[in-house]
């Protein structure tokens, strides 16, 4: 098992939002020109704007869907809204990256206000070009739903991060 799927097995990212999968392509996801690892922690100020993603491959044949969601929302310990859709981008070339996409549903920075939330980017391989639809709404996705609704399959790639609230204490000391 790669170190990391282990994480996201270990994060429940798999298990509350996918299925175990192994993964096909790669997926590099950046922030402020720094590398977006598995369990790394993030504030809402370091994640305002939509991060960087490079997709792996060559063949510009081969079409992706990059998925965001955050798996505990509103609360961890009451994620009613699971999986809370933060961001949706079809159509990206294998070898390409984050322009070369179209987005559907634009980006919205994670702003949690209680607890520790696992974002998860999650990349899909498309079966054919200009086949997913907008989906309305942007609470209660579900990503295992979405991926059978256009055949997609199991994710191609996935990583998480964890984002909770800015707090005075980690803003530096009060005078």
């Amino acid at each position: 098992m790669s170190r990391e799927r282990h994480a996201l097995v270990v994060s429940r990212v798999v298990g509350d939002v996918l299925d175990p999968f192994t993964p096909t392509t790669e997926l590099r996801v950046y922030n402020d020109g720094r590398v977006l690892c598995n369990g790394c922690s993030m504030r809402p100020s370091q994640v305002v704007n939509r991060p960087r993603f490079e997709i792996g491959g060559d063949d510009f044949r081969i079409f992706y869907t990059l998925v965001m969601v955050d798996a505990d929302a509103p609360s961890p310990g009451n994620p009613y809204l699971r999986e809370y859709l933060h961001w949706l981008v079809t159509d990206i070339p294998a070898g390409t990256g984050t322009g070369f996409g179209n987005e559907l549903v634009s980006y919205e920075s994670p702003q949690p206000s209680m607890g520790i939330h696992r974002l998860v980017l999650i990349l899909f391989r498309q079966p054919a070009r200009d086949i997913v639809n907008h989906p309305g709404w942007r609470q209660n996705f579900n990503s295992r739903e979405f991926s059978q609704l256009y055949s997609l399959g199991p994710p191609a790639a996935a990583v998480y991060y964890n984002c909770q609230r800015e707090s005075a204490a980690s803003g530096g000391r009060r005078t």
